[in-house]
């Protein structure tokens, strides 16, 4: 009976490790290139024009993802960590550093990229939230 207990209470103690860790990716859903179709003040084509996207597909390391953007003139970088109760913690946000001539769309996502802190994904939608209201969403570009 105690070797019962034991084997018990250790499965217990290991599954409450792991929720309180990083969520579990799951890589068919979130590992994925996303086209941004929905950002601040800017129009849908505004945002297909400047080929602004999201890449997650690098392999995750300690449960986060290093990811790369680009919405028309530089290519930024970023590691995400996916975290329990759809949390998000996004951080080292950098980028290269060419002049273009159009880059609002650029300036507004490196301003407010950082500050996202829920997601939801919902079919081949995610959507990244922030504490204030504000919303980026964006379409699985492997999405038909």
């Amino acid at each position: 009976m105690n070797k019962f207990l034991s084997i018990f209470i250790a499965a217990v103690c290991f599954i409450s490790a792991l929720s309180c860790s990083s969520a579990k990716l799951q890589s068919q859903h979130i590992q994925r290139q996303w086209m941004l179709i929905s950002f601040g003040d800017f129009t849908k084509e505004q945002l297909i024009k400047s080929k602004a996207e999201i890449n997650l597909t690098a392999p995750p390391e300690d449960g986060k993802i290093k990811g790369t953007a680009m919405m028309g003139c530089n290519r930024m970088f970023f590691t995400l960590e996916f975290k329990s109760k759809n949390k998000v913690e996004i951080s080292g946000l950098g980028s290269t550093l060419m002049a273009c001539q159009e880059m609002e769309i650029e300036d507004q996502f490196t301003k407010v990229f950082e500050k996202m802190t829920r997601y939801q994904i919902d079919g081949h939608f995610l959507t990244l939230y922030d504490d204030k209201g504000a919303e980026m969403k964006f379409i699985a570009a492997d999405w038909d």
